[in-house]
């Protein structure tokens, strides 16, 4: 018997094939960045006041720039950042019978006194965003109904939670390639819809079914590298496919300023999965899933094509390729419950998966609320995260995965903590405070993924990331609501929550296995029995050698 480990060696662990699939791949993780981030300019809540016809006609005729009509329309109130106008209330008075073009706020006291009686915006708002268009504007999502940019993003994050488990169990059961194909169809389909909505219930249907797609697709991608490349180069691969989407953090603010209207940015974002579409032709199916299902000769065929694409020569032993297992294995979800080493690693994997949902995109978020230049502020947000990367190869090669895993979730809550707590007036120790919780919890969000990988027998593999990483999707969908609602209550809550949450995760784990220089776990026993397995295969090895190899060692030995 031989397993894919062994003839991978004899194929090449990270070829010229398994380099041409991978860079296929890492185009896959660019526009996942505006699907899951995009909010920030797609959402775009600009600075706004009631609007009043009767206003608008005079400041025509009066000649009022636009900031003496929001004076003369709404009043001012008190907020947590001191005096400011009034978003959803305006003046309730006859501007018809008391108001004229002079001194229109020396009318009201004469009128009214200094009880100037107030109403709701009943004729919609007035929004200065300056050429630039979002949902918000269009479809009026502010004050009583700005909630609803809080569920734009949510339902983004419910469709994904549901699609993942689907999704999972579709590329364990059929195949990692026929469920990225899948995944990528429905995104182009469904990403267009976004984009041509005609109203707002339309809009969240639609951005729940491109939720649904999206992340199948990506997880997908990730689990055939996994499972295409060899040991030394796992860690390497799934960074870097990591890294990927922080380049499209890059590209998006750009994209955005190019394309000011909401609707054309979504087309943006969701061209590419037409593209990705053309993979049919250029992408393998993962050989560990092949002899998973017991289909050893297609599994030989490939193995011979990665060979001669890498320039290599196989053995005979590619004839005997076999999966450890003797059964053919089906995943289901009690497979990551059932046994207590399984069963802890998917509680601990799953609480980090949220942690990092909610820190990550929490940040993000909260770059659209702090004012500024919302662009330069999101590209250096996203120029941040490039040095998680490096950081992540240089610690894990010298210290494993576990403790720079830990230090990572420590280090952004540490951050948040402190940022929370730094005055206003100090913006620059607040930025460099938050940019440092920033990179850490992008480090802990790359880690969680490849870790989860590692940590997984190869017939349920893509079901537990799958699974696991549901509670990334409900962290998703908790953020929006825990960033914006809070924030209302005290800006900086949500970062005290944010540190809470991250010193939880990386202290659980501690709990978890190295996985450095360890092969892929083949099955649950060499989840609850690493030892014993190891020992095992080590006979097998030994059996499988020609007797005067064994002779010689032997003799050698003596």
């Amino acid at each position: 018997m031989t397993t894919f480990d062994e003839i991978l060696v004899e194929a090449g662990e990270f070829g010229r094939f398994q380099k041409c699939v991978f860079g296929l791949f890492c185009l896959v993780s660019i526009p996942c960045a505006g699907v899951f981030v995009g909010i920030v300019f797609q959402g775009f809540t600009p600075e706004h006041w009631c609007r009043n016809p009767v206003v608008e006609d005079l400041r025509g005729k009066c000649g009022w720039t636009l900031e003496e009509e929001r004076k003369y329309t709404v009043p001012l109130i008190n907020t947590t950042t001191g005096p400011a106008y009034s978003q959803c209330q305006r003046y309730d008075v006859d501007w018809n019978s008391t108001i004229g073009c002079s001194s229109p706020q020396l009318n009201f006291t004469v009128n009214y006194g200094n009880d100037v009686p107030l109403t709701t915006c009943q004729d919609g708002w007035v929004f200065d965003y300056k050429q630039r268009s979002s949902f918000v504007t269009e479809f009026n999502l502010v004050c009583s109904d700005a909630w609803m940019v809080d569920l734009f993003q949510s339902i983004l994050n419910l469709g994904v939670l549901m699609g993942t488990i689907v999704m999972g169990y579709v590329a364990d059961r059929y195949g990692r390639k026929l469920c990225f194909l899948v995944s990528t169809l429905a995104n182009a389909i469904t990403g267009i819809l976004v984009a041509v909505s005609p109203n707002y219930i339309a809009l969240v249907i639609f951005r729940g079914l491109f939720g649904f797609a999206m992340k199948g697709g990506w997880v997908t991608g990730y689990v055939l590298l996994t499972e295409l490349v060899g040991v030394d180069y796992r860690r390497t691969v799934g960074i870097i496919y990591q890294m990927f989407f922080s380049v499209g953090i890059l590209i998006l603010p750009l994209i955005a300023y190019l394309i000011p209207n909401w609707r054309w940015l979504q087309v943006a974002i969701t061209a590419p999965y037409f593209f990705f579409l053309l993979y049919y032709w250029w992408i393998p199916e993962s050989p560990r899933w092949l002899l998973s299902q017991k289909r050893p000769s297609e599994a030989v065929t490939l193995a011979k094509e990665i060979s001669k694409v890498n320039g290599k020569t196989l053995s005979k032993n590619v004839e005997a390729l076999t999966d450890d297992n003797e059964e053919l294995l089906r995943p289901s979800f009690l497979d990551l419950v059932r046994t207590p080493k399984m069963r802890k690693h998917t509680f601990i994997l799953m609480i980090n998966w949220f942690t990092s949902a909610v820190v990550y995109q929490g940040l993000i978020m909260r770059l659209g609320i702090l004012g500024g230049n919302v662009y330069v502020d999101f590209l250096i947000s996203g120029v941040v995260e490039f040095p998680a990367a490096f950081l992540i190869i240089v610690t894990i090669e010298r210290m494993g995965r576990r403790i720079p895993f830990t230090l990572s979730n420590i280090v952004s809550g540490a951050a948040c903590l402190i940022a929370a707590f730094i005055p206003a007036d100090e913006y620059w120790a607040k930025t460099l405070t938050a940019c440092i919780g920033r990179l850490g919890i992008t480090i802990a969000f790359q880690m969680v993924c490849f870790v989860n990988a590692e940590l997984y027998p190869t017939f349920v593999r893509n079901l537990a990331v799958s699974v696991c990483s549901t509670l990334c999707d409900i962290g998703g969908i908790v953020a929006p609501f825990l960033l914006y609602r809070l924030a209302v209550i005290w800006l900086e809550l949500p970062l005290v929550i944010f540190g809470i949450l991250a010193f939880i995760a990386g202290g659980l784990v501690l709990l978890l296995p190295e996985t450095k220089g360890r092969p892929l776990p083949e099955t649950i026993d060499d989840i609850e029995n690493p030892k014993r397995t190891k020992e095992t295969k080590t006979y097998q090895l030994v059996t499988l050698l020609p007797s005067d190899v064994t002779t010689n060692k032997v003799s050698t030995s003596v």
